[in-house]
């Protein structure tokens, strides 16, 4: 009997299934940040490609069958016992850490780019399955909003983006670019439109206008009316913003000629240069949306002055590297010091049209 007792004591007790699932959203999620920051785990093993693309696939498509067998479990009742909720768990558990796994064993020596898209494929994964549990721990099952959200979840997107992967660092250093190029290209769109109408906050001001005509003879240059300078370009701006555009256009070009160089030139092996170009054009996107959000009214043009000068800085920065690498094997016949006279030209003029904000 007391040993019936003993043997009954040794057995744990187990959570209930939705703890169980609550719980493993929060170990989900304290396993981001060490994939964040996580190293290469070290090896003597030489480095095999297809079978590291190999590994990382049958990963993801692995963790995707574990999320759609815990999502058809707990989207029904009754929900499963502890004993099964715990067995759903510790798959999902071996799932993901066998995927970050996968990811530790990509050496830095395959390019930093590239260890990069596939961390944050990753992380994509491991944040999609812990927002998946959340959904079922919160939603109660056969419920509209459960449907909904399941539908909707990130975590099968994000298995399906592995196979899409640059498989080497010049191809990830491409698909960076490009995306570069199309948000610089975005910015300087949206810039051109505002100019073109001349009226940087186009549709926002309508019902405002509506309301002051409701009111009467209200004064035109009050908070949020039409005549309010803050909300339009004076004459100044206007000028300061054609060689500010000219700008934006410049850092345009730069990235297109850039990733065109990479493409042509670019040498898989030669990692650390296509790394070091990533880098700095990474910098080129956000110093031009610095630059396109400061021109907007109201326009303190020494801020204008101040943008245009660190775009400036990154944009020569990156052509120097670029100059420097084996993706420009004639640097002295190249568009590269075009490129550095347009970008030199367009700051003189800035500095022309600023030069009295320096003197007050």
């Amino acid at each position: 009997m007391a040993s019936a007792a003993a043997s009954t004591a040794a057995v744990p007790t187990l959570a209930p299934p939705l703890e169980q699932i609550h719980q493993l959203a929060v170990e989900l999620r304290l396993l981001l940040p060490g994939v964040r920051v996580g190293e290469a785990r070290e090896t003597t093993k030489e480095f095999n490609p297809e079978t590291f693309w190999r590994r990382l696939n049958a990963a993801a498509v692995n963790v995707s069958r574990e999320a759609t067998t815990l999502t058809e479990v707990f989207s029904r009742v009754p929900l499963p016992s502890p004993q099964e909720t715990q067995r759903f768990c510790e798959q999902v558990r071996a799932a993901i850490t066998a995927i970050i796994a996968v990811y530790y064993s990509l050496p830095k020596d395959q390019g930093i780019t590239l260890r990069k898209l596939v961390r944050n494929a990753t992380l994509d994964i491991v944040d999609g399955m812990a927002q998946l549990v959340d959904v079922l721990f919160i939603t109660p099952a056969h419920s509209p909003e459960n449907s909904d959200l399941i539908s909707y979840n990130s975590v099968w997107t994000a298995c399906q983006q592995v196979p899409r992967i640059p498989r080497d660092n010049k191809a990830a250093a491409l698909s960076m670019l490009t995306k570069s190029v199309d948000f610089v290209k975005d910015a300087h769109e949206e810039m051109e439109q505002a100019v073109e109408e001349c009226d940087p906050y186009c549709g926002l001001l309508n019902d405002t206008e509506d309301n002051s005509d409701n009111h009467g003879n209200e004064e035109d240059d009050g908070l949020g009316c039409p005549n309010n300078r803050d909300l339009y370009w004076s004459e100044e701006d206007q000028e300061l913003i054609i060689p500010c555009l000219a700008l934006v256009r410049a850092s345009k070009a730069c990235l297109k000629k850039i990733r065109i160089s990479v493409a042509e030139n670019g040498k898989k092996d030669q990692v650390a240069q296509l790394d070091d170009i990533v880098d700095i054009s990474d910098e080129i996107s956000p110093s031009v949306d610095d630059l396109a959000l400061s021109i907007y009214p109201p326009m303190c043009h020494l801020t204008v002055r101040i943008n245009s000068a660190k775009l400036v800085s990154v944009l020569k920065k990156a052509l120097e590297i670029t100059k420097a690498s084996h993706v420009t094997p004639q640097p002295e016949d190249s568009w590269i010091p075009l490129l550095i006279n347009a970008i030199d030209h367009c700051m003189n003029r800035i500095k022309e049209l600023t030069q009295n904000e320096l003197e007050l």
